[in-house]
């Protein structure tokens, strides 16, 4: 599978901003997806998980209560819908994704990933 992360931008301290994972070449419905992101100089560090298989979720504390993720199984997409965003919520963000019956939140296990895309958020 081949996957495609979009959607971010410069947005407002308190905006919103929704990030898409779109797949290619495979069906996601047997996929776990997760989102991850990363500031320049640190490294690559989870935000929220989703398994297309068994429909769990999970998010890291930092965005629990500001951020969804969820799935359009006739897209093949995966969202992920950022509310309330702070200044420290900007990174480059990335998606993954491996198959699996469940949410899968170690990032070495992930097979497949997007391109990053840029949350800037500033006043």
């Amino acid at each position: 599978v081949q996957l495609q992360a979009s959607g971010g931008g410069l947005v407002q301290p308190g905006g919103s901003l929704r990030l898409s994972c779109v797949g290619s070449g495979e069906t996601l419905d047997n996929y776990a997806i997760g989102w991850f992101r990363q500031v320049p100089g640190k490294g690559r560090g989870g935000v929220s998980y989703i398994s297309n298989k068994d429909g769990r979720v999970a998010y890291v504390d930092s965005v629990k209560g500001r951020f969804t993720v969820f799935s359009d199984y006739a897209k093949n997409t995966v969202y992920l819908q950022m509310n309330s965003l702070k200044p420290n919520d900007t990174a480059v963000y990335y998606c993954a994704g491996t198959r699996w019956d469940t949410i899968v939140t170690s990032m070495d296990q992930y097979d497949f990933w997007g391109q990053g895309t840029q949350v800037t958020v500033s006043s």
